[in-house]
């Protein structure tokens, strides 16, 4: 821990320099901090910005409550990665081609399959993906009706990246070992279900004295929890699935290209969700908002900008961060603002070397509009242990 704040109801513990956090992150920070189901203190990640209702990169454990914008609109996003048995010595000098078959493969954007992906899935692994998809599927009729309509748009996008800072990713460690990485979440499903859920705890009776309304709670025990829980585990578990189809679908393309690759056992994490934990001898509902697990020998991953480093990292369980650390660098300018400052030739330069869009679209996603990945990692030594450092030669965008 770097610093802490004194909040009104819990202390806030930082890994993070207060002089180096916006005001309007602080802001939030505190009015979480004041509210009177948070548990012992609430842990603020290196990579913390502002956000909508809670900051991005905070952890919040609370008792017999949970708030909805406290997860965000983008349920279970998180990481997927995997070592491949390629080296660099065997990627092509150009990798346009290579980049151009994942975005025909895997839609970004608003696009979507026309069909569902899992029929392109092949082998065991795809057999087994198949049943899980199908399993998931089967409880769509129990969710709440606002997403009555949508299930067909759920499974075309199934097995799809989204726009934003979202991305597939060719990389090569420090041993110029190949590796794919992949950023996603829960598609359109996940950002229809949490809005309603956060507009119906707004309206709840026990949320209407609070000073910042976006963090309005759902209560244990009562029937709008049941319903939250029900959609909420339901959209991350369709998060992880989405990245399981597409880093499948990613795997095929490389296959096509590299008939002989191997594949070594994917590493997954959600940043963006809810879990039900013991911590401090309590049994905790703890929401992580741009910020993933870190038990004591779990593996996650931390990415950084298109244009910088990303890490596989190794949790050491610190108890003082609820058993977190940071999700990525974090941004520290708005997309509107990057367009602003930077030109597309700056966005050449700093993303000299990796095969990717260079154009208007993707301008916002420049890598100094993000914070500086090895600072994030510096700050956080207590909380992970780096087990690969990597870096992209080839970086799809939505």
């Amino acid at each position: 821990m770097i610093s802490e704040l004194k909040g009104k109801n819990v202390p806030i513990k930082m890994w993070a320099r207060v002089e180096e956090v916006e005001s309007g992150a602080l802001d939030q920070l505190r009015n979480v901090a004041s509210l009177p189901w948070v548990a012992h203190h609430v842990a603020v990640m290196p990579d913390v910005h502002f956000g909508r209702g809670a900051t991005v990169g905070s952890v919040i454990a609370m008792r017999g409550a949970v708030a909805p914008a406290a997860v965000g609109v983008d349920i279970g996003c998180g990481m997927a990665a995997v070592k491949t048995g390629l080296t660099a010595k065997r990627l092509p000098s150009n990798l346009h081609k290579l980049r151009l078959a994942i975005e025909e493969t895997i839609p970004v954007g608003f696009s979507a399959h026309d069909e569902l992906a899992i029929r392109e899935l092949t082998g065991r692994d795809g057999e087994a993906l198949k049943h899980e998809v199908k399993q998931l599927f089967a409880g769509f009729e129990e969710l709440d009706p606002h997403a009555d309509g949508l299930r067909k748009k759920a499974g075309q996008q199934l097995g799809t990246l989204g726009g934003g800072n979202h991305f597939i990713e060719l990389c090569l460690d420090t041993e110029d070992n190949v590796w794919l990485m992949l950023h996603s979440g829960s598609r359109n499903i996940g950002k229809e279900l949490a809005e309603v859920h956060m507009f119906k705890a707004r309206k709840l009776e026990h949320n209407q004295a609070l000073k910042d309304r976006d963090l309005a709670v759902f209560l244990a025990g009562t029937p709008e929890m049941t319903a939250y829980r029900r959609d909420l585990f339901w959209a991350q578990e369709y998060a992880r699935l989405n990245r399981a189809v597409m880093l499948k679908l990613y795997m095929q393309v490389l296959e096509g290209f590299f008939p002989a690759i191997s594949f070594e056992q994917a590493v997954y994490c959600h940043h963006n969700y809810v879990a039900e934990e013991t911590h401090f001898g309590e049994e905790l509902m703890v929401t992580r908002k741009g910020a993933i697990r870190a038990g004591v020998g779990e593996l996650g991953i931390i990415p950084g900008s298109m244009g910088t480093k990303s890490y596989i990292v190794r949790g050491r369980g610190n108890p003082e961060a609820f058993e977190s650390a940071s999700h990525g660098a974090g941004r520290r300018m708005s997309r509107s603002k990057a367009k602003q400052k930077f030109t597309l030739e700056d966005f050449r330069e700093q993303t000299e070397g990796v095969e990717c869009r260079k154009d208007q679209g993707v301008l916002d996603e420049i890598p100094k509009a993000y914070k500086d990945i090895d600072k994030v990692m510096a700050m956080q030594q207590d909380l992970v242990e780096i087990v690969a450092e990597l870096k992209q030669v080839l970086c799809v965008k939505g």
